[in-house]
């Protein structure tokens, strides 16, 4: 019998997660009891970390409230060396704050100006930074989701598999943790050696193969790694499906807890819709167990 077509393009693959009420706290749930919309909280350009006297910026937003609040915290895109924290391979932190989150966009430093691992570092100080400001802002440092796409998808999946690695801590709080929940990779690379544009991660004095196969996520994967939500298309011409597809088989041999979103026509998917749903399943699923300090 011939098989059916895939209805509106979308394969679901998932582990079982286990099923947790939605996070409270949330002013997303004042509003559907009627209560009166919350002012939100929006800075721009806070200085989240510095790097010989260089300032590296974020966007934050929260919503008015007690809290304190989950957080997701995004790394854009751009193959390391375009795009910001503002464009279209990041989330909007307004609106995240409207869904009852402290949201962080970064900025970190381009390949063009400061090769890799500066980027890496970057990232890693900006979970820091959180850590480091629970007074600051309304953190719930428990609670602490990281999202990237592309490039960003790269670097907060290298922050779930190697964490640290050789790398010197830069840029700040030096002595706070790197804990989060769980990670969202959306049309991520895994394994710099086999992209053509993993050719931009060349460190100074460095063997690249080399430094490109310790950049490589899917070398790192342990069960002890925090959940992860793996979302790409098969007609991704940037990123390949395969590069999804091999870490999605690493995770499950590890026994990762992870879900893995598939679709057939979405392209090199950006911080879309689709993709916002499925993150904040994800989130709500995972949100309310474990700690997520190191």
């Amino acid at each position: 019998m011939k098989k059916h077509p895939l209805v509106l393009g979308l394969l679901l693959v998932a582990v079982s997660l286990p099923s947790i009420a939605m996070v409270t706290d949330m002013p997303s749930a004042a509003k559907a009891h009627g209560q009166e919309k919350p002012k939100i909280h929006v800075h721009e350009d806070v200085v989240y970390g510095r790097v010989q006297g260089a300032g590296l910026l974020c966007d934050v937003a929260y919503p008015e409230g007690k809290g304190p609040f989950p957080v997701i915290l995004s790394v854009h895109g751009g193959r390391w060396f375009r795009e910001s924290k503002t464009t279209h391979s990041a989330i909007k932190v307004r609106q995240w704050a409207e869904f009852g989150y402290v949201a962080m966009s970064i900025d970190y430093r381009l390949i063009g100006g400061a090769p890799a691992p500066a980027c890496y570092q970057d990232a890693l100080c900006a979970i820091r930074f959180l850590h480091a400001n629970p007074h600051k802002y309304p953190i719930d440092s428990n609670r602490i989701f990281l999202i990237g796409q592309s490039a960003g998808g790269h670097l907060v999946s290298l922050a779930a598999t190697l964490g640290d690695g050789p790398f010197k801590r830069t840029g700040g709080w030096e002595d706070q943790p790197h804990g989060f929940r769980g990670v969202i990779c959306v049309a991520s690379p895994y394994e710099l050696t086999k992209l053509d544009w993993g050719s931009g991660w060349t460190p100074l004095g460095e063997d690249p193969v080399a430094a490109r196969q310790l950049a490589s996520p899917i070398h790192h994967v342990t069960g002890k790694m925090k959940p992860i939500l793996v979302i790409h298309s098969d007609d991704d011409k940037s990123v390949p499906i395969k590069q999804a597809l091999d870490m999605v088989d690493v995770l499950k041999k590890v026994k990762v807890q992870h879900r893995f979103v598939r679709y057939q026509d979405k392209g090199h998917i950006s911080i879309t819709e689709d993709v916002i749903r499925e993150t904040r399943r994800f989130m709500d699923e995972i949100g309310a167990d474990s700690a997520g300090k190191k």
